[in-house]
């Protein structure tokens, strides 16, 4: 749960720094390609039946 914590801390950061250093729409840039990645990952996902049950 700490490290949790840790990564959303760096996170969190990182955000402060590009939205504060003028830098958003650069970030905004590639959070647009990174959720489209992760999009079509989850959809080869489900797919294929990968994930497991819970």
């Amino acid at each position: 749960m700490l490290a949790w914590a840790m990564i959303f801390l760096v996170v969190a950061l990182l955000a402060g720094i590009a939205g504060f250093g003028g830098i958003a729409a650069t970030g905004a840039g590639i959070a647009r390609v990174i959720f489209f990645i992760f999009l079509v990952l989850f959809a080869v996902a489900l797919l294929t039946g990968a994930g497991g049950h819970a």
